[in-house]
């Protein structure tokens, strides 16, 4: 069964991040808010957690996850940066983007596309996951959490732990998320394509 954190959404209980942070530093997988919808998340060099959200989402290992940073200085040791994007992302981070950008050395190669050596990247303006992100050090491995055969995303920490209880190791409630996803922006060209209008808005690239 799945641990079930009920925590505040703008001021989260430091307890109970630590004790989330502490699962996931021991392998966990767990479903916690951003500011677009609630997240799948794991360590990024944890290969269980990755193939755990695999199964979950009922994606194959050709699946692209994003690296969710707690800040820029985070992001910039994940991806390399032109002076355009740097002004760009940093305008428009923390927010509900993601950006497609060439990974460093940082990033596991399993992590990162296999031909272009890019990865996704997001700093998320939520509280409660910034608040996981700074206790934890390191970006977390996520996938949005929307199920195979869904048209919507679950909204709710209660309705997750419902359904996925026995395939989630924590359930960090922050309330309701909504249900649009990040607008996705791929800087690998050197100039910002916007490859899926979502939460964020795209007139800025």
């Amino acid at each position: 069964m799945a641990r079930f954190f009920d925590v505040h959404p703008t001021d989260p209980q430091p307890r109970a991040i630590s004790q989330v942070v502490a699962m996931l530093r021991d392998g966990a997988v767990v479903a916690y808010p951003t500011d677009s919808m609630y997240a799948l998340g794991t360590r990024m060099d944890d290969h269980d957690g990755a193939d755990r959200i695999r199964a979950l989402r009922g994606v194959d290992d050709k699946h692209q996850f994003t690296l969710v940073c707690a800040d820029f200085a985070q992001l910039g040791q994940l991806v390399t940066l032109s002076n355009a994007a740097f002004r760009s992302i940093k305008a428009a981070t923390p927010g509900p983007y993601t950006f497609i950008l060439p990974a460093t050395p940082e990033v596991p190669r399993r992590l990162a596309h296999p031909k272009k050596r890019t990865v996704g990247v997001r700093i998320t303006e939520h509280p409660v996951a910034q608040a996981i992100l700074r206790e934890l050090g390191e970006p977390l491995l996520s996938s949005s959490l929307l199920m195979p055969g869904a048209d919507w995303p679950m909204t709710e920490g209660w309705q997750i732990k419902e359904e996925l209880d026995d395939r989630l190791d924590a359930v960090v409630d922050g309330g309701d998320c909504g249900t649009t996803p990040t607008t996705v922006v791929d800087w690998t060209e050197g100039e910002p394509q916007v490859v899926r209008v979502g939460a964020g808005d795209p007139d800025r690239f």
